[in-house]
């Protein structure tokens, strides 16, 4: 589902800051060695998630689903000087793709991959962060909000990737995959400790700032 006319879309990207090579390397040979390509956070979003990052300019950042790694590269844009982003995924051929282009980059030694079960890194580690990213297995999206949510600071945002689901959200008669994401909506809009903002950017990104503990 295409959320804008191709018309606009091509205008927002012509009208956008231009991908970095590495970033135009790595989208490039994900989409053409990858399976689900589609899962790539891509120009557009990349370029939002790198925005917010500056905006915030965070010590640490968390990261659930590193797919090959473009949204790690571009949160890594706004880190401040050894800051550091940690990122989760449990696919080892994708994080091998992630890895090599992590090493390529400026911030190799600012991106810290842990391979294996979120839900059971996410709580081995200490620190305080003030940017999350979700975008991995919807179905859990809700448990790594309550996993994260008291490791982020006052003021810190949990951004969630694809909760509009190419639309699904909106059906009546929805599957587990989209019933999880509705209900991710409807549980971080009802949290009295974050307020939250839908954006319909891409896929969607649901944007929740943490207001008390």
């Amino acid at each position: 589902m295409e959320f804008l006319p191709e018309i606009i879309s091509s205008y927002s990207l012509e009208n956008t800051e231009k991908e970095l090579k590495l970033l135009s390397d790595l989208n490039r040979e994900t989409w053409a060695n990858v399976m689900i390509p589609r899962m790539l956070s891509g120009h557009l979003q990349g370029r939002v998630l790198s925005m917010i990052s500056k905006m915030i300019h965070p010590t640490n950042i968390i990261e659930v689903g590193t797919y090959t790694g473009y949204s790690a590269l571009c949160m890594a844009e706004g880190l401040k000087e050894n800051g550091k982003i940690h990122t989760l995924d449990i696919n080892e051929e994708y994080t091998s793709v992630a890895k090599k282009y992590f090493d390529k980059s400026d911030y190799k030694e600012n991106i810290i991959q842990h391979i294996g079960n979120a839900v059971e890194v996410i709580p081995q580690l200490n620190d305080k962060f003030q940017l999350a990213f979700l975008d991995a297995d919807k179905e859990n999206y809700s448990n790594y909000f309550d996993l994260i949510i008291n490791k982020m600071d006052i003021g810190g945002y949990i951004i969630a990737d694809n909760v509009l689901w190419s639309g699904k959200v909106t059906e009546e008669n929805k599957d587990e995959e989209t019933m999880a994401l509705h209900n991710y909506n409807k549980k971080v809009l009802s949290d009295k400790r974050v307020e939250t903002v839908l954006l319909p950017v891409r896929d969607g990104l649901n944007i929740s700032r943490k207001l008390s503990n």
